[in-house]
């Protein structure tokens, strides 16, 4: 068996509406054996997952899979169970799953999950467990699921980073991770905040040097009168004896630019000491800091947008003996909680043993060999990190009113907007110059493990108070619109932006020709996937988005968002059929639907009343909806505003908004430039839907007026569809239609041109069924009265020739005449051939591929045509 593709669908999807992977797996020789046929997989299988035993599957009780698994069930079908009880081991608690046959041996396997690295890493290890099992061979789950543990807990955020997450996405602010680490992207565009742990995009540049060097806090803090320990900086150990005996012990050394407690020494009482704890130090920094010691408890003070937060009393890295154990053995145990993780990615943070501990133990007398007496705490450590394994406890209620204003100043002072506010004291509850503390640091980018777990008292809204500072109001509205259909989508998508640009919104645009960041194209090529749209939602200068979501990458991306503000379909009809698994019509109608099922509650779904495939979707709406029609008496329609829905329709052609008793007349469709007099009806269907649009999103009718009255079908406002080019005897229409329904709304348009004759230039992608390609060409025939029939450079699998071949057929079956057809397989040749052989009073309908490449053609061959005396023409 091979994986062929995996890959998680973060955001909503065909499948579900919460996060899957997606796994493509050739199985190869065991397409048609069943779990049955092979003596033991059965017994092998649930010897290593008994838990297998308790899936419902598709039975509405406990064993089904079970069931299915006697019966003889397929291996795809296996796999997905299996990729769902390693997650389950792994502790994520997810059931939804889903096998199905693609192409020849190739199976769609998805399921969900709740930490995308261990997902796709127990995927991996379910295909790999299924064919050693299938092949009696073992493997070792333990330690596969250690592996994926201990990978997981590297790459997945951490508490404090996880929390932020969680209190942005409880407000429905859309949160974005970028890359490995612990950047988030709260919200979209222009109005997006980035945080990387408890860093945001607020905070000073300057804050976090000052920050980073203690003794420029120190002398800030000093500025304010704020209570600092005296100290001094050191290069050499003989410097830092020296400034030792100058401080008098005991003192403290730690490196000027540390963090996390790493290589701090506290309560050093002696020269040898001193030593000791500088050379540590220096591993961390060339400059050391030697400062007096403070007495009294250790506490962290959260102040976040210049107020106090909450409080905890950090306590050092310590065991309880019980008479019995060492110390080493004692670590041990600690170690073993599971609220403790390697680094920073649980609540607690292991026990490591350093120099550090060493010494510390020594200077009680101990070593790790020493069995405590039952009860006795053992600290092993001085410094009080919870990145060192300490463990904290909530005071926030004791600490007084006068610290709370210190710890505020502090933060001011160093000018961070998140601050912690290392205090030590032998009573946060009474003021620091009645009980003799001092504020030890000011650190940026604070762990708030400490906060949310505290190993006792509450727990404290720490995100919460970030994620407030951040969106002290309602997020601002940033609008989502996007386009789904088989035709109609890029120019719907033009005219929507066109019409947000109006309003005075900077649109960010995808569609599949790029991505458009107000008006300006950063991006070349197919851009209607999910990767485009993410571009566009996280620009930082966008203000509205406007996206085309094709159905290739509904299928393999899913949606870049989670919800938008209006989603539209324009249309559904036959194309793509035969393609990553959709066969049926119903099958395409299932796909599309995703855009209008993500819609906000409030938003709206706006559907083709004409298209009966489109309505079909509106039984999967949970939105409000708003029906487009070029025909006021259209029964949906009708059915829809006698219900108080809205609708958008042309009635003696005007187009009229209508919901209950108030209806208002929009425009005139003449007044359209791209309607082409009401000639061209698909994008009178078009304007409809981008006017609902905008009206959904509350756009003034003067500003939708305004936009559609201006909106060309040129090269520059919407090039590559309906592109008219007159060039005096001869006129060209340039359009990338490359389905049956496009290349036949494209004839009846250039039938209503009045044309002495039209010629078609007609081609069809490779990777559609032949059938389709046939009834492309049927079209054709019927429509033109002569055909030059041409490739695409990409064949999509093809073999060159083959695509004209059915072209051929299907305009011949059509009723055209052999002499009336041209095969010339390159685009470029195929564009000359027609235009320069052009008769007077032709119209020359060009579908193309590469819009560059056609319009270079178009250019030349009109000066060579020009050029031609006409006797030479082919007639």
């Amino acid at each position: 068996m091979k994986i062929i593709d995996i890959r998680a669908l973060e955001g909503p999807n065909i499948y579900s509406s919460k996060p899957v992977i997606r796994m493509l797996v050739d199985v190869g020789d065991l397409e048609d054996t069943a779990t049955k046929d092979i003596e033991g997989f059965n017994r092998r299988l649930l010897e290593k997952l008994p838990g297998l035993a308790s899936h419902h599957c598709c039975f509405d009780k406990p064993g089904g899979f079970l069931i299915r698994l006697e019966e003889g069930t397929y291996f795809p079908h296996v796999i997905e169970h299996v990729a769902l009880e390693l997650l389950n081991l792994l502790g994520q608690d997810v059931k939804f799953g889903r096998a199905r046959w693609l192409e020849k041996t190739t199976y769609n396997i998805v399921f969900g999950y709740k930490g995308k690295f261990a997902a796709l890493e127990a995927g991996k290890l379910a295909v790999r467990l299924v064919e050693a099992l299938v092949q009696g061979k073992d493997v070792d789950l333990q330690k596969e699921l250690s592996r994926i543990e201990r990978y997981s807990a590297e790459k997945e955020l951490g508490p404090s980073t996880a929390a932020i997450e969680q209190e942005a996405r409880s407000r429905g602010i859309p949160v974005t991770r970028i890359g490995d680490g612990s950047l988030l992207i709260l919200g979209y565009g222009a109005f997006q905040k980035r945080v990387e742990a408890t860093i945001t995009s607020e905070t000073s540049c300057v804050a976090v040097d000052i920050a980073c060097d203690k003794t420029l806090t120190k002398k800030m803090l000093s500025l304010a009168g704020i209570p600092v320990p005296e100290g001094t900086v050191v290069y050499t150990e003989e410097e830092a004896i020296r400034a030792a005996e100058e401080l008098e012990y005991p003192v403290v050394v730690k490196p000027v630019d540390g963090n996390q407690g790493m290589g701090v020494s506290l309560n050093l009482k002696n020269a040898e000491e001193v030593a000791e704890a500088f050379r540590i130090a220096s591993e961390y920094s060339p400059r050391v800091l030697v400062e007096r010691y403070i007495r009294g408890r250790h506490y962290r003070l959260l102040v976040v947008g210049k107020r106090f937060v909450c409080a905890a009393e950090r306590i050092p890295a310590h065991v309880v003996g019980d008479g019995v154990h060492s110390i080493r053995e004692l670590i041990e145990k600690v170690n073993s909680d599971p609220m403790r993780g390697e680094k920073h990615e649980k609540p607690l943070t292991k026990i490591k043993i350093d120099p550090i501990v060493m010494r510390v133990l020594a200077r009680q007398g101990y070593t790790l060999d020493t069995v405590p007496k039952r009860g006795e705490i053992v600290f092993l450590r001085e410094n009080c990190n919870l990145s060192t394994g300490g463990t904290a406890v909530d005071v926030t209620d004791l600490v007084c009113p006068e610290n709370k204003l210190l710890a505020e100043r502090a933060a001011a002072m160093v000018g961070l907007d998140v601050a912690g506010i290392d205090i030590t004291t032998e009573d946060i509850s009474k003021p620091l110059v009645e009980s003799g503390g001092a504020v030890i640091e000011v650190n940026a980018a604070p762990g708030i493990r400490m906060h949310l777990y505290p190993s006792a008292g509450e727990p404290r809204p720490a995100a919460k108070a970030i994620v407030d500072m951040l969106f002290p109001e309602s997020p601002q509205r940033f609008p989502i619109v996007a386009v789904t259909g088989t035709n109609g989508k890029t120019t719907t998508v033009r005219m929507i932006a066109s019409i947000l640009s109006d309003y005075g919104f900077k649109v960010g645009m995808s569609c599949t020709d790029g991505v458009y960041i107000g008006g300006l194209r950063v991006k070349k090529g197919d851009c209607s996937g999910p990767e485009s749209a993410k571009m566009v939602l996280l620009d930082p200068s966008v203000e509205a988005a406007v996206l085309e979501i094709a159905r290739g990458g509904l299928i393999r991306g899913g949606l870049a968002y989670e919800r938008a503000d209006v989603g539209i379909i324009t249309n559904i009809t036959g194309d793509h059929l035969g393609q990553d698994g959709v066969r049926t019509l119903e099958d395409l109608i299932f796909v599309k639907s995703l855009v209008a099922e993500q819609v906000k509650p409030e938003g709206y779904a706006v559907l083709n009343a004409d298209d009966i495939t489109s309505v079909e979707v509106r039984k999967r709406v949970k939105s409000n909806v708003i029906f487009f029609s070029l025909q006021e008496d259209n029964l949906m329609l009708r059915k829809h505003l006698a219900e108080g829905g809205r609708g958008v329709y042309v009635k003696d052609g005007v187009i009229f908004f209508h919901e209950g008793e108030k209806i208002l007349s929009l425009m005139k469709v003449t007044d359209i430039p791209a309607a082409m007099n009401g000639k061209a009806k698909h994008n009178v269907q078009n304007a409809l839907a981008a006017a609902a649009a905008g009206w959904a999103l509350g756009v003034p009718s003067e500003i939708i007026r305004k936009a559609l009255s201006s909106f060309c079908c040129d090269e520059k406002i919407n090039p590559g569809r309906l592109n008219i080019i007159d060039a005096g005897h001869i006129r060209i229409i340039l359009d990338y239609g490359h389905n049956p329904a496009a290349v036949e709304a494209t004839i009846a348009t250039a039938k209503a041109m009045n044309a002495a004759r039209i010629v078609g230039v007609i081609a069809s992608p490779g990777d559609r069924m032949d059938e389709a390609i046939v009834k492309l060409g049927q079209v054709a025939g019927k429509g033109f009265q002569r055909i030059v029939i041409k490739e695409d450079e990409d064949l999509r699998g093809r073999k060159p020739g083959e695509v004209a071949s059915l072209l051929m057929q299907g305009a011949l079956s059509a009723g055209l005449k052999k002499e009336q057809i041209d095969v010339i397989l390159k685009e470029s040749e195929a564009i000359a051939f027609a235009v320069e052989n052009a008769q007077e009073g032709d119209l020359i309908v060009i579908f193309y591929e590469n819009y560059e490449t056609a319009m270079k053609a178009i250019r030349e061959a009109l000066k060579r045509y020009k050029e031609k005396p006409a006797v030479a023409r082919i007639v």
